[in-house]
């Protein structure tokens, strides 16, 4: 049966890819050539196309009054980058089944991916009953006893209960209101449910209104967001990927059951060059579609290049950002192959308790506070601005509190005095300010840092990495290296002049390619380029938040005694 392709696309399962689809009708139907990102190609009728992923490309928005279009307000295009931060309006339209809900809401790993919903009958479970109107939150899918099932939460007395519920379950069930605020892009791939608009109430613009904008001046209201999908798609004879916009004009008719899918060419991500066995690697492939970038590596990864995969491997790299007051700071992943040395710069310190944390054994960390502080016990030391310290030791002290006395943690110190040291005790719990005095002139390799010294370390490069054509990290006025993380690469070079290799991160280049059925010349790579990565603010969230899920920030400090 044939159908609109916005229609298949609303109607589709995302885990049902690949599908391939027989172009029916539409305006492009007869030998039509036309452009669409960049490639431009044809569709004719019978024409058959693979289809491999999709994703929402742009937004069309309309002011919305009560939950319906305002009669007055024109249809807007709003690109996923177009600033601003939104609340989510719950959809007042309910779902008749768990399983409809698992196939039109995003459910994932991340915190934007566990929606929650309500029903408006108890449910009987096998341990405890779910009462109506109780907020349900949906955590993830799986395959429970040969039954597809959705891993639930519900929070009683501060204590998470955790459940499944089989898509079968059907009743009445209706989304939450979300107090969160989300920017469109976030919206876009999470919170607009497949066949359905979304309602969105600006929160917060971000930036100052222009004419350019269009949207009016001193908008507050709701937007309806009408999403316009991209799919990504394979054509016989090409080996390159197509990307076609939902609201093409055109008829489809779903042929999968009844075509042979190994026609086509195999499209893999480096996520599916991962997979594969390391007796597989070294193997040659052809991108069919190379990432953005004029940078090395990924001014060579065009598409049609031919390139050698020689082995996949975990690496180590340390995250830092530069070191500037004000919100443009970039971040970058340093492999501990650079060549580079660094000097040393003044950390700073919120409380006691960071002093605690930042000292080691090698050497006694010197301070100066930058911020006064009035004890309340008499045993304690009070801080005036300008005061320096070495750090000792934590240890526990007795302090006079309402007449009794009482153990408290403190932080051992010796107050530097002109030419005299004095022996004080700070309370743990002090939220003053520190800032480190440096005396180290050493120069150190990325490496000795990380072996040497806790992170968060301070530095500034010293000598930049001579084998790299430019280093971006020798511009940087000062970085802070926060943590070393272990992240997945692979090591390719160019096939046609193997004289150079490079890492490519496997979760943050979007490339597709296929393999080719060539030997490689020699398994042996050529040498090995040093690459600094920046990284976008998203990809840096996402490296602090998912890639060290086993990384939990130091205790707060303790509170002061009441």
């Amino acid at each position: 049966m044939a159908s609109t392709l916005q229609k298949f696309i609303h109607s589709l399962d995302f885990r049902a890819l690949p599908r391939v689809l027989q172009i029916q009708s539409g305006i492009y139907c007869q030998d039509s050539v036309y452009e669409m990102f960049g490639n431009e190609f044809s569709l004719s009728t019978e024409d058959v196309i693979k289809v491999i992923g999709f994703k929402i490309n742009k937004l069309i928005a309309s002011i919305c009054e009560n939950n319906e279009v305002s009669q007055f307000s024109a249809k807007m295009e709003l690109p996923l980058n177009f600033p601003g931060l939104y609340k989510v309006v719950a959809d007042k339209t309910p779902y008749v089944s768990i399983e409809e809900i698992a196939r039109k809401v995003s459910i994932g790993p991340t915190r934007f991916g566990h929606p929650s919903f309500y029903s408006t009958e108890d449910i009987k479970l096998v341990n405890f009953t779910i009462k109506h109107d109780e907020q349900i939150t949906f955590n993830s899918v799986e395959e429970v006893h040969g039954m597809m099932a959705v891993n639930c939460v519900v929070v009683r007395n501060n204590q998470s209960l955790s459940f499944t519920l089989p898509f079968s379950q059907e009743g009445e069930f209706y989304e939450c209101e979300d107090d969160q605020i989300y920017t469109l892009k976030e919206i876009a791939e999470w919170k607009i449910p497949k066949c359905r608009n979304r309602i969105v109430k600006l929160s917060s613009t971000l930036h100052k209104w222009d004419s350019s904008s269009p949207l009016p001046e001193n908008f507050d209201g709701c937007l309806i967001l009408m999403p316009v999908y991209e799919v990504q798609a394979v054509m016989k004879f090409r080996k390159d990927i197509v990307h076609i916009l939902s609201d093409l004009d055109v008829e489809v008719k779903d042929v999968t059951d009844c075509y042979d899918i190994s026609s086509f060419l195999q499209p893999l991500s480096l996520e599916d060059i991962f997979e594969k066995t390391s007796k597989e690697f070294p193997m040659v492939a052809e991108i069919m579609e190379g990432p953005s970038g004029s940078q090395k590596p990924y001014n060579f990864l065009s598409t049609g290049k031919e390139i050698v995969i020689y082995k996949k491997y975990q690496a180590a790299r340390v995250l830092a950002s530069e070191m500037r007051s004000d919100s443009s700071k970039r971040h970058y992943l340093i492999p501990m192959s650079y060549k580079g040395k660094f000097k040393r710069r003044p950390r700073e310190f919120p409380t006691a308790y960071d002093l605690e944390i930042a000292r080691s054994e090698k050497e006694h960390l010197h301070v100066v506070a930058t911020k006064a502080f009035t004890s309340p016990h008499k045993e304690l030391f009070s801080v005036s601005v300008g005061d320096q310290f070495l750090v000792q030791q934590c240890q526990t002290s007795e302090v006079l509190y309402e007449g009794r006395k009482k153990l408290i943690d403190v932080l051992a110190c010796e107050q530097i005095v002109s030419d005299t040291y004095k022996k004080v005790l700070l309370p743990m719990y002090m939220e003053g300010g520190f800032v480190e005095v440096i005396h180290d002139k050493k120069q150190y390799h990325l490496s000795e840092i990380c072996k040497e010294f806790h992170l968060p370390f301070n530095v500034k490069v010293s000598v930049r990495d001579l084998s790299i054509e430019k280093d971006v990290l020798a511009a940087a006025p000062g970085l802070q290296f926060e943590e070393e993380i272990t992240d997945s690469y692979l090591l390719i070079s160019s096939a046609s002049s193997p004289v150079e290799s490079w890492e490519i991160p496997v979760n943050r280049l979007k490339m597709f390619v296929h393999l080719l059925c060539k030997d490689v010349q020699t398994a042996v790579p050529p040498v090995t380029r040093t690459t600094v990565e920046e990284v976008s603010e998203e990809e840096y969230y996402m490296l602090r938040r998912y890639e060290n899920p086993t990384l939990h920030p130091p205790p707060r400090p303790p509170k002061k005694p009441t």
